[in-house]
């Protein structure tokens, strides 16, 4: 006589950047194991085939490619995934902004944590008069990178050059248009390269202003008395 199977429950969220209504279910613990052991690898690749796997297995609403949502829907799919998983809160260990050295474990409701999006935020920049860009939100690769891939960490110029590149969807005048696609990595490179600082930082603007990951907490630092808010922002934040 077989076993019985047992019931998963299944749940909708509304993706952050279009709206869109997306059922999912809780990790199994066939997953949960395969995403321990891909992060033990410390492996990018391995990692990212995880994510892929685990998060193709638990949607549910058909047609939705992983690979092509923006970074932020990403965090808020997986986060839900995660809270339906194991718990729906989680302990965060959070340093004190006054001395920049005292710890304290915070328990966090993982329902209350939500997208922000910033009022001033454009995915089209105007270069000068006669060019713009238009930017695509950085891919399931750049996600990877930023909340498993210790390496990346840091202000590095390369990767920061490396994102922009990799995000630029069209360049285009009132005449002409050039698809980021069709251009080589070289080539968009160099475009990049050549414009002033001024220009560069409205790029930048784009990554900084985009919606993410948010929540606000109020600490106490128990050696000082000192309170303190602390906006936690990004998966990873959530996962320390």
């Amino acid at each position: 006589m077989p076993l019985p199977k047992v019931n998963t429950p299944t749940y909708e969220l509304v993706l952050p950047s279009s709206g869109r209504k997306i059922k999912y279910r809780p990790f199994l613990v066939r997953e949960e194991k395969i995403l321990i052991m891909a992060l033990e690898t410390e492996d990018v690749k391995q990692i990212t085939n995880a994510v892929i796997e685990i998060l193709n297995n638990c949607i549910l609403t058909r047609g939705t490619k992983i690979q092509k949502m923006s970074t932020f829907d990403i965090e808020y799919l997986f986060l839900n995934v995660r809270s339906k998983s194991v718990g729906e809160t989680i302990d965060v260990n959070i340093t004190c902004p006054d001395d920049q050295k005292t710890s304290v474990q915070m328990t966090i409701d993982l329902d209350d944590i939500k997208i922000k999006k910033d009022k001033t935020h454009k995915d089209t920049i105007k270069i000068d008069d006669t060019l713009s860009m238009k930017m695509r939100y950085p891919s399931m690769d750049q996600f990877i990178e930023a909340n498993f891939d210790s390496s990346t960490q840091g202000d590095d110029i390369k990767t920061t050059l490396d994102m922009i590149v990799s995000c630029i969807d069209t360049i285009y005048t009132e005449e002409e248009s050039w698809s980021g696609v069709d251009s080589s990595k070289k080539e968009l490179q160099e475009f990049v390269e050549q414009l002033n600082s001024k220009q560069f930082k409205l790029i930048e603007n784009f990554f900084t202003t985009m919606p993410k990951l948010s929540h606000k907490v109020k600490i106490k630092n128990p050696k000082t008395g000192v309170e303190s808010d602390v906006i936690l922002e990004g998966l990873a934040a959530f996962f320390n």
